[in-house]
């Protein structure tokens, strides 16, 4: 554990007192911090040393030592210039000598707790930590990079921590806002799971929305409780996924720009003159064919090396305070902490190639303060791609349902949704049809043709697929959505999460007789949408969740 460091305030006019003392970074970070920043420059400099040495012109190797120096030089005055503390109603940071920094968090504004330990970390014990408000500006959060693993987990469960409530009467009367809120389970967005305080979240309100009780508190595993970890038969979707076809054209794309700064050229490899010469010869089928042949092998191999290292001994667990944690990671742990005082539901996505081939689907969590990030690249993901129905049994348990939350039959929308997105499918499709038509007729070439033709062939099954994919269910506790096609998502947020409404209807909808819903909350991208809906159904839906606000506009 880190020791306090009491240091001289920010305006030099006296001494912190000690019990509310400033903390330093670990010395480790000397390690860790010029040796980032050296990795981070390792292909320039190596390009200087060598060219340097071979071309016996010294600058180059001067220029690449000094690079060194400033980097060891910058690590240190980092080091020497970060405190952080932490109080009863903040969390603070300063860091900075020449543009100094003033970072401050209020604790009942936190709203998750990241721990991440790159391999460079882990090898010195080091872990990163960071918090996150939920917030943009100066209030959106701040990293600790880096304080000691134990002083991490130490930080991670203090600042998810809420204050106990106050017992009695009296306590009640005379205590805050949120600590009566705590106690008497009743909130400004309604009432269920979480009660709100000042900031909108309590704890103490029942499920059902009535109000919390005060008594002796159950007893917990300290150890917590594992919901859910990495079963290895989800490698197959490892190469479906979007996120690691794309993280491979980035490292083709950096291996590429080494290759140019070094001076190599593949094209002068022997015999690659004549392959250039075969291709160039050969229809373009052929030539994108072979293209196919040879880099699919290698995207494969590499999404799946990328998913081993994101999803290494991924375990999702309940901590005995209610929290979920997600922690994973081979060469850089990573560990999401989010209080369960925060989620407002779950989410369950099926990108086209994992549903389709797979039959796989993705869980997430809909937080409040955690932004509504693509789950497939691990931002908002409760855990990897796995079997459709394992997927919705996460989704439900992480939702503490006994039942099906985001699995089951959803009300169909009207056809004249099914309308609409054959001609938003169909009609981009024909643009670049009739252009490799018009290219066919002057080339007398057949295969453009062919593309024109399959491009709106395909794009009838497409658009009937998303019809099908619409759909939408009220229940007791959640509002449930689904859309999309190359990405079908289905949501369940719950009903004392929607905090307003908003309806939408552009000119084509107008015409056609139906409009978007959108339910607004404070979690994920900040709605929920219901698509293509019937203007009778959207107002029954909205009067069903919110009867107060709806009825002046009703009448």
């Amino acid at each position: 554990m880190t020791e306090p460091v009491p240091v001289a305030p920010a305006d030099g006019t006296g001494t912190i007192p000690e019990e509310v003392g400033w903390r330093r970074l670990p010395g480790r970070m000397l390690l860790v911090g010029p040796a980032t920043a050296l990795l981070r420059l390792a292909p320039a400099l190596v390009v200087l040393v060598l060219f340097g040495a071979g071309s016996g012109n010294s600058t180059q190797v001067w220029i690449a030592g000094a690079a060194v120096v400033v980097a060891v030089a910058v690590g240190v005055v980092r080091w020497r210039t970060t405190r952080y503390r932490i109080t009863d109603e903040r969390v603070e940071l300063h860091s900075g000598l020449l543009n100094r920094q003033r970072r401050s968090v209020p604790r009942d504004r936190i709203r998750t707790v990241d721990l991440t330990a790159p391999l460079l970390h882990r090898l010195v014990g080091l872990s990163v930590v960071k918090v996150g408000s939920g917030q943009s500006g100066s209030d959106a959060g701040l990293d600790l990079d880096a304080v000691t693993t134990d002083e991490a987990e130490r930080l991670r469960r203090e600042l998810l921590a809420r204050p106990a409530p106050a017992r009695g009467p009296a306590a009640v009367a005379g205590g805050t806002g949120a600590d009566r809120a705590r106690v008497e389970g009743n909130g400004a967005d309604g009432n269920g799971a979480d009660g709100n305080g000042a900031d909108g979240n309590g704890a103490g309100g029942d499920a059902a929305g009535g109000h919390g009780t005060v008594g002796p508190a159950d007893p917990v595993d300290p150890a917590g409780e594992e919901l859910d970890r990495i079963d290895w038969s989800s490698l197959r979707f490892a190469p479906l996924t979007v996120s690691s076809l794309a993280a491979i054209g980035a490292l083709a794309g950096a291996g590429w720009n080494v290759l140019n700064e070094t001076g190599l050229d593949p094209r002068s490899l022997p015999g690659a003159d004549a392959v250039a010469g075969e291709l160039s010869a050969a229809p373009v089928w052929a030539t994108v064919l072979v293209a196919v042949a040879l880099l699919l092998p290698v995207m494969v191999a590499g999404s799946i090396v990328l998913f081993v290292e994101r999803w290494w001994d991924y375990r999702l667990s309940r901590e005995p305070d209610g929290t979920l944690r997600v922690r994973r990671g081979l060469l850089t742990k990573r560990s999401l902490s989010v209080s369960e005082q925060r989620l407002r539901g779950v989410t369950v996505s099926e990108p086209l190639l994992v549903r389709a081939l797979g039959g796989g689907a993705q869980a997430g969590a809909l937080t409040v303060g955690l932004a509504g990030e693509d789950t497939d690249s691990g931002g908002g993901a409760l855990g990897p791609p796995v079997r459709r129905a394992h997927a919705h049994a996460v989704a439900a348990t992480a939702a503490r349902a006994t039942g099906p939350v985001t699995d089951g039959p959803l009300r169909a929308h009207p056809a004249r949704a099914r309308a609409r997105r054959l001609v938003r499918a169909v009609g981009p499709a024909l643009v670049p049809a009739v252009a490799l038509g018009v290219f066919a007729w002057f080339d007398a070439a057949v295969w453009p043709v062919v593309v024109g033709v399959a491009l709106v062939v395909v794009a009838v099954p497409l658009a009937l697929d998303r019809y099908r994919a619409l759909g939408h269910r009220l229940d007791e506790r959640y509002l449930v959505a689904r859309h999309g096609s190359l990405l079908r998502t289905t949501t369940a947020l719950r009903r004392d999460g929607v905090i307003g409404w908003r309806v939408r209807q552009s000119l084509f909808q107008r015409r056609a007789g139906v409009l978007t819903l959108e339910a607004t909350t404070a979690a994920g991208g900040g709605a929920v949408q219901v698509l293509d809906l019937d203007p009778a159904d959207a107002v029954a839906l909205m009067a069903a969740v919110t009867p107060d606000a709806v009825t002046p506009f009703r009448a």
